[in-house]
Formats: structure tokens, C-alpha cells, sequence
């Protein structure tokens, strides 16, 4: 299911589209949500949306905090259910910063979605309310990837013999790159190449100086 939908500007006139914040596509969780959510009291609604916060800021929730909103109007498979369509839906508006996603875009989308109203207001206080702050921190830690530079030395060696060769005096320069989590990585190259390393990256400096003047990239509000 395609999703995008059209904003108008003060004139009446449709302007540019915009697409919904889960995606251009709306994912499968939060499709098969929305006909049970319509019957969900707001109470059991609160207390899914507490468990999924909880997961993602602390303490972690145990699973008997789901299966005690389980009854005989409720039932374990539709728990199941709306619990990872809210969850998508959070974490897919979670991945669009507060200066990017505006509150009343937000709102737009819930109706577009047909997110019953009555849950607006929660679902408000999760994406721009005084816990977004801590979300975005555990959600910045947890994300994977590799280790950053920390500190980057060099110097130049001179061999001035080899165990062949009684006089050699080729330059050569070692690195020395300390990373993030501490470890501390050295090679060594010849001085043609750490020239060349020079030359790139300062071409990449440069290339990325011209993207970040581009209006494209600027965020306005």
C-alpha cells in the first residue's frame, strides 16, 4: 500500500507532496494494527505504548507485562498484534528527528493511517514529549557500526640498511590510528602514497564542503 499525501498551502492550492513518515509504503504491522486498535481500550492502549518506551529507555519489561492485558475480549494473538504495529510506528517517526517531523505533520499521518483519535494525544508524548531525549540516546548507542577514529600520528622512518643492502636510506612513513573502542591499529607506507592519501582525502574535504553549501541539504522549516 502506497501512501503519500497531499499538503495545501493557504491559497487552497495543492503544493508540493509529502510523504508519510513511516514510509512511502505503509508497513504490514501497522496495516494489520488498525482494525483491532478501533476496539482497544484507551487504558490497555497506555500500557502497550508504556511497555514499548520501557524497552527502548529501561527498565526492560518482562513478558508477563503483555500477557496480563490479555482477557476474553482480548486475546493473546491480537495483544500480539497491536503491540508491533505501535512498536513500527514509533520507531519508524523515532528515526525522523523533532526538527524534521513537525507535530502537526505527525497528526496528519496518524489520521491518514486512521489511528483513532482518542490516541493522538499518547502517541504525541512519545515522539516529541521530555522522553525523546533519552530514546534517541539508547537508540543512537544501540545502533551498530564500527569504530571511529580517535587520534590519528605519523612519522617518517628512514632505512638507512637492510640485512642485503649496507646502504639503502628509503623513506617510509608509519601511521599510528587509535579508534574509539580503544584499539590502536599502525601500517606503514611509502611517501608517494601518503601523498596520495593527502590528495584524497583532501578532495573528499572538499566535495563534501560543496554538498553542505547546496540548499538541498539545508533543513528549513
Amino acid at each position: 500500500m502506497m501512501s503519500i499525501i497531499q499538503v495545501k498551502g493557504g491559497s487552497g492550492k495543492v503544493g508540493v507532496d509529502r510523504t508519510l513518515f513511516v514510509g512511502a509504503r505503509i508497513p504490514h504491522e501497522i496495516q494489520a494494527m488498525v482494525k483491532p486498535l478501533t476496539k482497544l481500550d484507551k487504558s490497555v492502549f497506555t500500557k502497550i505504548l508504556r511497555v514499548i518506551v520501557a524497552s527502548v529507555v529501561g527498565p526492560q519489561p518482562d513478558s508477563s507485562s503483555l500477557r496480563s492485558l490479555v482477557s476474553d475480549k482480548l486475546t493473546d494473538d491480537t495483544v500480539a498484534v497491536i503491540f508491533c504495529g505501535l512498536e513500527k510506528l514509533l520507531r519508524q517517526a523515532w528515526k525522523v528527528s523533532t526538527s524534521s517531523l513537525k507535530k502537526e505533520h505527525f497528526l496528519q499521518d496518524l489520521q491518514e493511517l486512521q489511528i483513532p483519535a482518542e490516541f493522538h494525544e499518547d502517541l504525541v508524548s512519545c515522539v516529541f514529549g521530555s522522553v525523546r531525549g533519552k530514546i534517541d540516546e539508547q537508540l543512537e548507542n544501540a545502533r551498530p557500526g564500527l569504530p571511529t577514529l580517535d587520534h590519528l600520528g605519523w612519522r617518517v622512518d628512514v632505512a638507512i640498511s637492510t640485512g642485503v643492502l649496507n646502504r639503502v636510506l628509503v623513506r617510509g612513513v608509519t601511521m599510528d590510528m587509535t579508534l574509539s573502542d580503544g584499539s590502536i591499529k599502525d601500517f606503514e607506507m611509502s611517501v608517494s602514497r601518503f601523498q596520495d592519501l593527502r590528495f584524497q582525502v583532501a578532495s573528499v574535504l572538499s566535495e563534501m564542503e560543496k554538498l553542505e553549501k547546496r540548499s538541498i541539504l539545508k533543513i528549513k522549516d
